[in-house]
């Protein structure tokens, strides 16, 4: 199992995610429409080549979602119960066409469940890093995962 358990975890853990990934045009331009997201920046380079980014701009959604999934196979694979919310949700620079981007984890707390003996809370700060040492995107994610011991 790639995911770690909810006794697993201690707060400070911290990861590097290995898998790297490569923004293309066609994950913007597909993760944009099938998402009916109708943003010039993200479909029309004209548009965007006139814009202050003077070049398409990633979606950011697209961006949110590469950020946890590039996470997932180290943190809840095979162990998450539910996502139970996300916080601090922050995107301090934007994300091209042909950047490449890479994840960081951190746990920040650890909960027990009150409502579930089986499982347990555990509070990830995820990073999202282009190829520059850019943190492009930020945010505090709680999971509820299965305990090992139950």
């Amino acid at each position: 199992m790639a995911g770690r358990w909810f006794d697993e975890w201690k707060v400070g853990d911290s990861l590097r995610h290995e898998v790297r990934r490569t923004v293309t045009e066609t994950d913007n331009l597909l993760f944009s429409t099938m998402t009916h997201n109708p943003q010039p920046l993200h479909i029309d380079l004209e548009a965007a080549k006139a814009s202050e980014f003077g070049q398409i701009l990633v979606n950011g959604t697209f961006t949110f979602a590469l950020m946890v999934g590039l996470s997932v196979g180290d943190t809840t694979l095979g162990t998450l119960v539910a996502n139970l919310g996300y916080d601090k949700l922050v995107m301090p620079k934007p994300v091209f066409i042909g950047d490449t981007m890479r994840a960081e984890t951190e746990v920040v707390e650890l909960r027990e469940s009150r409502s579930r003996p089986d499982a347990g809370i555990v509070t990830f700060r995820h990073r999202l890093i282009n190829q520059r040492d850019e943190t492009v995107c930020e945010c505090l994610r709680s999971a509820l995962l299965k305990r090992k011991t139950a």
